[in-house]
């Protein structure tokens, strides 16, 4: 883990959407041992690497969609980041270029990747289009009314629903892992939607400004079942969130 996350510099604003900072759900019995309570568990909840879109469309969940030569590259190189550390379990959105970013991880450690549907990408009205600011669909007026509510969103699955099914994956793998570390590999939008989640900060936001590069860490940091920490690191380089269908 190389970077400690810095406050934004916004306000919090609450809304529906909102979840508490201490938002984690225990799994484990009220009476737990005082060494169970004190026990590190680390989940890196990694975005995948750059996916081979030649035309640049929004991907979404459509099938077929692998990692670049690039995208490749980030994955063996957030392997490579982890190596020494302990990762006893590797879980990955259903997706293709997640599974194979898990792949990179999981081979390092002898591990097999699980898959969990909590991870994938957020589901999306403009999949399989261009959307890049100026260009394709949103210039086009019969779009339009998607954008309605950037709340929600209108467009797409609801940040809150996103919420709630990325903190469900944590949850899971920081049980399975306890007293080790686990990866979770899932999408852009679910990780930084989760990360906002967890810090207490509204969840609708400008998608600009997004830190969370292409093959990036977000490392939840628990303490028994409580979560002491958000460490955000680049180990394969950082990645402009302004570029869609990357």
């Amino acid at each position: 883990m190389n970077e400690r996350t810095e406050p934004a510099d916004e306000t919090t604003t609450d809304t529906p959407q909102d979840g508490p900072s201490d938002a984690v759900v225990s799994d484990a019995p009220a009476e737990l041992s005082a060494d169970v309570a004190d026990t590190e568990t680390i989940v890196h909840v990694m975005r995948h690497g750059e996916v081979h879109n030649p035309k640049g469309i929004l991907y979404g969940r459509l099938p077929g969609f692998a990692l670049s030569v690039t995208g490749r590259s980030q994955a063996a190189a957030v392997g490579r980041a982890l190596a020494d550390h302990d990762i006893t379990l590797v879980v990955a959105s259903p997706l293709q270029r997640a599974q194979e970013t898990a792949g990179a991880i999981a081979d390092r450690h002898e591990l097999i990747v699980r898959t969990d549907d909590n991870l994938i990408e957020a589901g999306n009205t403009f999949e399989g289009l261009r959307v890049a600011v100026g260009d394709g669909a949103l210039r086009k007026p019969r779009h339009w009314w998607k954008l309605r509510d950037p709340f929600t969103p209108s467009w797409g699955e609801p940040y809150l629903q996103i919420a709630h099914r990325m903190l469900a994956a944590v949850n899971k793998a920081r049980v399975e892992a306890a007293g080790h570390e686990a990866v979770v590999v899932s999408h852009q939008l679910p990780v930084w939607t989760l990360r906002r989640f967890l810090e207490g900060k509204r969840l609708w936001h400008d998608p600009r400004t997004r830190q969370c590069s292409l093959a990036s860490l977000t490392s939840l940091v628990y303490q028994g079942d409580t979560l002491i920490d958000i460490v955000y690191s680049e180990p394969a380089g950082e990645s402009d969130p302004r570029v869609t269908g990357a």
